[in-house]
């Protein structure tokens, strides 16, 4: 597809509504650019309908009414597809179906949601991970709001004892479980929720053209190695 026929707000350019946060293997921001599935995923499918990918630092908290107000033209970071989210944007089809996860202390005993009885639960505010902890018995939820470095400030409240536990989801919780002797994960939660592109309602055709450039990697197999690059622990979900 031609890119001069795509309804963007810049011609030939895709801007992408994103943080800048560690939060691999999804996407990490180096001094030589930014990496990971969904960066490359995105270069994969701007190639497809030749735009040139432009990402840009938001909080989470103002992704939805950002992309509505500023000139961007879709959201495209750790979007789990919510009813809430649908009245703002369309999604693509799913480019990835996650689970989720408990981060603990290293010295915490918790190992099931019964554990978390009487304890707090930190979680990004208005998140299918937070609805999923309040869900578990006598939990106590803490919300964190969307800032542009909510991972990290939601690592550090379980490092200080603010919170008790984390709950976020699983392949993000992965690396910092790995490398910060201080965390274990406690345990997953298989739910299989769906990640997508959330697209400003107004571009039908954007929206066409990105589910045609995501079947393709499918079909090509391309989805399926930039998966197994960044995220090989867990089987690719459309194959």
């Amino acid at each position: 597809m031609e890119s001069q026929v795509l309804p963007t707000v810049e011609a030939g350019c895709l801007h992408i509504v994103a943080s800048d946060f560690d939060a691999r293997p999804m996407t990490q921001v180096t001094q030589s650019g930014r990496s990971g599935y969904e960066p490359d995923l995105a270069r994969a499918v701007c190639q497809k309908l030749g735009l040139k990918p432009i990402w840009h630092n938001l909080p989470m908290a103002k992704f939805y009414t950002s992309l509505q107000a500023e000139p961007y033209d879709v959201i495209w970071f750790n979007q789990a597809i919510t009813p809430e989210r649908q009245q703002w944007v369309e999604f693509t089809r799913p480019y990835g179906l996650f689970d989720e996860a408990v981060l603990v202390r290293a010295d915490s005993s918790v190992q099931s949601p019964a554990d978390l009885a009487g304890l707090r639960v930190g979680g990004l505010a208005d998140s299918t991970n937070l609805a999923l902890a309040a869900t578990f018995p006598d939990v106590i939820t803490v919300p964190y709001p969307g800032s542009d470095k909510v991972l990290p400030e939601m690592l550090e409240a379980l490092r200080s004892g603010e919170i008790d536990a984390l709950i976020d989801d699983e392949l993000v919780l992965v690396v910092p479980a790995e490398e910060d002797e201080a965390f274990k994960l406690a345990f997953s939660v298989p739910t299989q929720v769906p990640f997508a592109i959330g697209v400003r309602k107004e571009y039908p055709v954007l929206l066409n053209a990105l589910n045609t450039a995501l079947d393709a990697l499918i079909t090509d197999g391309t989805m399926a190695q930039l998966w197994n690059t960044w995220i090989p622990w867990k089987p690719f979900p459309f194959a």
